[in-house]
């Protein structure tokens, strides 16, 4: 366990950290782990952390983020604990194979790796770095851009644990795979989390990925998804963050996609003092389908910025982009929305868009969909809204006897709906519903996820007024 004490230092600290506790980082590691450790430790070095005069950073300021005290664990510290004693999920009639991670570690410590008798493997990426070598040689690091930012490199030279995910040729994978992240510690953790997912050709799963906090103190992690989506397979992703308003997450989420594959991904933010949500994808083989959403509900200070790149690199692919906000109080949103069209992706469909509702004047959006297209033969569009709430539909259910408190919500709610009907999963849908209901009445936190003793009631939120005769 070390600390970090100084935002000012923290860059020669982590550096120093990095050598100090270089036999615990490097302990589960191939030879070839070890040596992107150094080269990254080394990019991070150069680089440092991003900055304000960086175009996709000009509107995320991280100075109050990582000016506190953190720790970190490069062993874990949670005991032979278990994830049923704080995390309960409390999806009905939601049936999942779980695999779960308590403060940056795996948390099933007798049974970290798990090979399915259909050849799926699933569990703690430091067990499988050492059973499956040939495995991370093809595919770690290959797909993460060390150098995009110091965020990158950290997490490569730091990340012992995770989630790995290895889905075998024409297997398909009925029940959807829940990946659940919990921070639960007494004092502030500094986290770097590595995930790999590989999905063989012709295969299919579904990953609904959770993070959570369960208590109020703050924290920073770090965390890196890579997956590798080979010809026709089929890959849905959601993404649910709720987290307590001193957090601060890095989340980056890079994608490689081949021949006729598709990727249907989803993010949900509902709570977060700072949360960065990174999508890059690459469609490299003709054929490849990819879809990009995502909803947020933030007020009081908090931040959310999300970026969107989508590299056509092969043609007759297609791509869709919708992120639609609500910001109330003085919270603050940013969405980069970026689409590459290659000079040899002749017949590209690729299309973006950003929503934002501004609930008061002191709430901010920036939004700057972007398209860069070097091939003729493309159909591609982007836009992006920035406004408040139709006066007219609100004239019209105030008129029909609706309170203004109730028109408000069914207007916010509809407005998000349009993302969360994107999730195919019937039983996550209900409860994204229900949790948006509670956030728009400023009735969700983060103890809904929680399993340990609390004051704070869970009840269920229902609207006043039929919304199908609306």
């Amino acid at each position: 366990m070390s600390k970090i004490q100084d935002s000012t230092a923290l860059k020669e600290q982590l550096e120093q950290m990095f050598r100090e506790n270089w036999e615990l980082i490097s302990s589960h590691d191939q030879p070839f782990i070890s040596k992107a450790r150094e080269e990254a430790i080394q990019s991070f070095s150069n680089i440092g952390f991003p900055h304000r005069k960086m175009e996709d950073w000009r509107n995320t300021d991280l100075n109050k983020a990582m000016s506190g005290k953190f720790t970190s664990l490069f062993k874990p510290g949670h005991g032979d604990q278990t994830i049923d004693q704080i995390f309960k999920c409390n999806i009905h009639e939601l049936e999942t194979d779980q695999i779960s991670l308590l403060n940056g570690w795996y948390i099933d410590t007798k049974k970290p790796l798990v090979k399915h008798d259909n050849g799926v493997i699933s569990g703690s990426m430091a067990r499988a770095m050492e059973e499956y070598p040939e495995i991370f040689e093809k595919h770690y690091g290959k797909y993460a851009d060390k150098d995009k930012d110091g965020f990158q490199a950290l997490n490569l030279a730091f990340a012992q644990d995770g989630f790995f995910i290895y889905v075998p040729d024409n297997v398909v994978v009925e029940k959807p795979l829940q990946m659940i992240s919990i921070i639960n510690w007494n004092e502030g953790l500094f986290i770097q989390t590595r995930n790999l997912v590989i999905l063989g050709k012709n295969s299919k799963i579904t990953m609904v990925h959770c993070d959570d906090s369960t208590n109020e103190e703050a924290m920073i992690k770090n965390s890196v998804t890579e997956v590798f989506i080979d010809e026709s397979a089929h890959l849905e992703h959601y993404k649910l963050q709720n987290l307590n308003n001193q957090s601060t997450l890095m989340n980056a989420t890079w994608f490689r996609q081949m021949k006729n594959s598709s990727l249907k991904s989803n993010a949900i933010t509902l709570n977060g003092g700072l949360i960065r949500n990174y999508t890059h994808t690459v469609l490299d083989g003709e054929g490849a389908s990819a879809e990009v959403y995502g909803v947020y509900l933030m007020d009081k200070s908090q931040h959310i910025n999300n970026q969107v790149f989508i590299d056509h690199a092969k043609p007759n692919c297609y791509s869709n982009e919708l992120f639609k906000g609500i910001l109330d109080e003085e919270a603050s949103a940013v969405f980069n929305g970026h689409i590459l069209v290659r000079k040899d992706a002749q017949q590209t469909n690729a299309f973006q868009h950003n929503k934002n509702i501004l609930m008061t004047d002191t709430a901010k959006a920036n939004t700057k969909p972007f398209l860069e297209i070097y091939a003729d033969d493309v159909k591609c569009s982007h836009g992006a809204t920035i406004g408040q709430l139709d006066p007219e539909a609100m004239f019209y259910l105030r008129s029909r006897g609706i309170c203004v408190a109730n028109a408000r919500l069914l207007l916010l709610y509809a407005f998000a709906r349009e993302v969360v009907d994107k999730i195919s999963i019937e039983a996550l849908k209900m409860r994204v519903y229900d949790m948006i209901r509670k956030r728009l009445k400023g009735e969700l936190n983060i103890c809904d996820t929680c399993a340990l003793h609390c004051d704070g009631p869970n009840k269920e939120i229902l609207f006043e007024i039929d919304m199908s005769k609306i």
